[in-house]
């Protein structure tokens, strides 16, 4: 037997061989091979990692003495183990003398609030007035927040779940002996990003400031630019491991309040560990697992979200995301870009007609083309024909191949140039795409009309103001390609058809998507196309708000003045 024979059967007839398991101390205590001091040492952490969840989950309320509720504390913050976590124990400058301590997290917490609003006043003031020792002690922390704490935001809190969310969050909590509640001052200092232009949602004419990813930031700069009473904030936390602070932000006078009450019971219900991105949330809160289309708004801009408030939309922020979530929307909600409010509305108009143009041609265009070369060409002039046929003599590929080649070919430019950081891959896309398209053509891999297609198609794309929705276009187009290929231009047909009867039977919280135009309202002019703001009395009726009307029928009260003037003078 030779050697070559060997090896064969050594390799093919051996005994199976047991995969090297990464964690083999798991699988050697389920199979009892572990020490019995190894077992017992992991059998107590599990007990005691269940004790601490216990802790957090039945909200166990905090006892009077310091000592244990330190111990407490330390396990449930994994201390000293857990570098970052500070537990300061101080003593209270009173007559007589309190043990006390702080808690917080070292970076998340401001250090200079601590001192001159916390340790400075309690270690320090409380000794030059002196209080009735039983009054003390009965109203110790109530006298604490009331007298002796100067910060702007003081709470008090009774269990170990308050603790540990409030600490997490970047505040400190003051705890003090024999006392059942502790006090939570507001110190966070954290670092963050400053509100700077929109990177996606650029505009020439109107606000260029952006949301950032602190949440109160957000909310501060949705206040600037929407100054009313009835601007409600709500905070709500989403997630069961880490969770996640989320706001909900919406006129109590004018927002229907079976949306809002809708938005606030899909956020309450959600069952999930880590929750830290609006586009995570969306996805749990949609209405249909769909690719059509995204059923909620995304924007970077704080006047965006303003205007949506006004019109009875409810938005959901999320900290340390910059994107905000606008429930209901609709298909033209998505269509319309933020600088449609701030210029005329002929232009307006325009810039939407071309937007539809563009989502029209991406996509249908690259079907299209397959359709009338292959099944219709006699749709296609004569001269043109000519000249298509005399171009395609030499590629070796029927028309489907160079589609599907040429489409592929700009989608992995177009996501290297989006993976590639700076300006290199914006620069690595114009080249790429110039380069290969002229390389193709050079090669007769492709023709010289499909490299016009698929340009016309993917600037098409870029015209679509709402990223979802394009790469939804996108993916679609490539559905209407094999439509084309298999049934021509009564496959187009027909797609559409069911594409459109799929839209309207989507809902975003209920609203129907193609809304106002299926099923038909009463809405004011500014979907489809953009009419003039002096017309625009009424807000959208199918988000169903308390409020209708917007604005007077005659909201130009100078026009009717100076009517009246010339009536005057002409008598």
């Amino acid at each position: 037997m030779s050697t070559i024979q060997k090896l064969s059967r050594l390799l093919l007839f051996r005994e199976p061989q047991k995969p090297q398991l990464l964690f083999e101390a798991g699988e050697q205590e389920d199979r009892g091979d572990v020490p019995t001091d190894r077992r017992q040492r992991t059998r107590e952490q599990r007990s005691q990692t269940g004790r601490l969840e216990n802790l957090i989950s039945n909200k166990v309320p905090l006892p009077g003495d310091l000592k244990q509720t330190r111990q407490m504390l330390e396990r449930l913050f994994r201390s000293p183990g857990n570098a970052d976590v500070v537990i300061r124990q101080f003593t209270i400058g009173t007559d007589p003398p309190f043990q006390a301590m702080i808690v917080f997290y070292d970076g998340l917490a401001d250090k200079a609030t601590q001192n001159y609003s916390i340790l400075q006043p309690l270690m320090l003031l409380p000794a030059l007035r002196p209080l009735p020792g039983k009054e003390l002690v009965e109203n110790l922390t109530d006298l604490i927040a009331e007298s002796l704490l100067p910060g702007n935001e003081v709470t008090e809190v009774t269990t170990y779940q308050e603790v540990a969310d409030n600490v997490m969050n970047g505040l400190t909590v003051v705890l003090v002996d024999g006392q059942e509640k502790a006090l939570v001052v507001e110190t966070r200092a954290w670092e963050h990003r400053g509100v700077q232009t929109p990177q996606v949602e650029a505009v020439i004419r109107g606000p260029q400031e952006a949301f950032t990813e602190q949440i109160r930031v957000n909310v501060t700069l949705v206040r600037k630019y929407l100054r009313r009473t009835s601007l409600v904030n709500e905070f709500i936390k989403v997630g069961e491991m880490s969770p996640a602070q989320c706001s909900i932000m919406y006129l109590d006078d004018i927002a229907n309040p079976n949306l809002v009450a809708e938005v606030r019971r899909r956020l309450k219900s959600i069952k999930a560990d880590y929750i830290n991105e609006s586009g995570i949330l969306e996805q749990f809160i949609q209405d249909q697992n769909t690719p059509l289309a995204p059923q909620a708004l995304s924007t970077e801009r704080p006047d965006r979200v303003a205007a949506s408030l006004v019109e009875g939309r409810v938005a959901i922020l999320v900290d340390g995301n910059p994107w905000v979530l606008i429930v209901p929307t609709t298909l033209f909600s998505l269509m319309q870009a933020a600088e449609d409010a701030y210029i005329r509305w002929p232009a307006g108009t325009f810039a939407r007609a071309v937007r539809y143009a563009g989502m029209a041609l991406t996509m249908l265009l690259p079907g299209f083309y397959v359709s009338v070369v292959t099944y219709h060409p006699e749709f296609i002039p004569t001269d043109l024909l000519l000249a298509m046929t005399g171009a395609r003599e030499l590629v070796p590929f029927p028309t489907i191949v160079e589609v599907l080649m040429m489409e592929l070919a700009f989608e992995l430019i177009r996501e290297a140039g989006i993976r590639i950081p700076g300006t290199v891959g914006t620069t690595l896309g114009i080249v790429g795409a110039l380069i290969l398209g002229q390389a193709a053509v050079a090669a007769n891999i492709v023709s010289p009309i499909l490299i016009v297609v698929v340009a016309v198609t993917a600037l098409g794309s870029f015209a679509i103001p709402n990223y979802e929705l394009s790469v939804s276009v996108r993916m679609l187009r490539f559905g209407y390609i094999l439509l084309a290929v298999f049934l021509g231009l009564f496959g187009i047909v027909a797609g559409l058809f069911v594409h459109l009867a799929l839209l309207a039977g989507m809902r975003s919280f209920g609203v129907p998507f193609l809304a106002p135009l299926a099923p038909v309202t009463m809405a004011a002019p500014d979907y489809l196309w953009r009419g003039p703001v002096w017309e625009q009395e009424r807000r959208p009726d199918y988000v169903d708000p308390l409020r209708t009307r917007r604005q007077p029928r005659v909201s130009r009260g100078w026009t009717r003045r100076k009517q009246k003037e010339d009536g005057d003078g002409g008598a």
